[in-house]
């Protein structure tokens, strides 16, 4: 096993290796998300370009791709106006990236995996076994799908149901008790998100479908450092993306050459995430092993 992988990590240590790893293998991880998402942005560049969006400048608002297919959306929602081959083209764009983007985020696991261990690997032999675990990853994500979907449903039904009884008794005492619930919900929320996310990392690799139980175990004592070093990562990308963004649009505008760069910006901070999760899962896995290898030596040794 890798020397970097065979050991626990801390908070920092878990950063700085995501970004050395990124670092050290750049043209393998970046080569995975240009491969198989790069067509799609070439695709949008050309259907921007056949609606009449400028290349080099463009006056307007500018954004990734999913916030162009939306304003699209929005524009001939309220005008009425539509070009069926831009139409369809970028519903292809959104059904494909639906497809190709949890296999490149699979791919890049893999990578990590084959790194941990030593193995040599290729890009091909990586996106090639990232496809062969589609539907399981597909079927599990559906289900933490709908599992985001029940646990927001059920306190929003709740608290809109005391706001509005609390309301109508004590005005003032229904709003804190609002905002009492609303954090009390949102914290819950993020702690069992956080306990399950890593049921994607479970499938990929065959140790758990749909891996929600997988998952629990391994983040338990870890959840709030996880919580902690998702934010960091949101808050890089995030600051990242928006500086980049803002700067090219400030002199280009929503431009096809602006909507590229920016793209090409989201490959980069997803393959960092990416990387990150796979630390993360390893780091996670290595401590449980560990644990369970503890529990082994104490009932022996009862």
């Amino acid at each position: 096993m890798n020397v970097q992988f065979n050991k626990p990590k801390g908070f920092g240590e878990i950063l700085d290796y995501t970004f050395r790893l990124s670092k050290n293998r750049f043209s393998d991880f970046f080569l995975i998300f240009l491969f198989l998402i790069g067509p799609l942005y070439l695709l949008e560049a050309i259907i921007l370009l056949i609606s009449g969006t400028s290349f080099f400048r463009e006056t307007g608002t500018g954004g990734v791709w999913y916030e162009e297919i939306i304003s699209r959306l929005e524009t001939t929602a309220y005008t009425g106006s539509s070009n069926i081959g831009i139409d369809i083209g970028y519903i292809i764009i959104i059904f494909a990236s639906l497809v190709l983007l949890p296999v490149a985020q699979a791919a890049i696991l893999l990578a990590v995996n084959h790194i941990r261990n030593n193995e040599e690997y290729t890009i091909g032999s990586v996106i090639k076994k990232a496809f062969t675990r589609f539907w399981p990853l597909f079927g599990s994500t559906i289900l933490f799908c709908l599992i985001v979907f029940g646990i927001i449903l059920i306190p929003a039904i709740i608290g809109f149901l005391v706001g509005i009884i609390g309301f109508e008794s004590n005005p003032i005492l229904s709003i804190l008790l609002g905002v009492i619930l609303f954090l009390g919900f949102a914290v819950g929320f993020v702690y069992l998100m956080t306990r399950w996310s890593f049921y994607f990392g479970s499938v990929t690799l065959k140790e758990g479908t749909p891996g929600f139980l997988r998952s629990w175990r391994l983040t338990r004592k870890r959840t709030w450092v996880i919580i902690g070093l998702y934010i960091i990562f949101t808050l890089i990308i995030s600051s990242i993306s928006g500086a980049i963004e803002l700067s090219f649009t400030m002199f280009l505008g929503s431009s096809v050459l602006v909507t590229m760069i920016v793209n090409l910006v989201t490959l980069l901070t997803t393959m960092i995430f990416s990387v990150g999760y796979a630390v993360m899962y390893f780091d996670l896995k290595i401590r449980h092993d560990a644990d369970d290898l503890k529990d082994m030596i104490e009932d022996y040794t009862l």
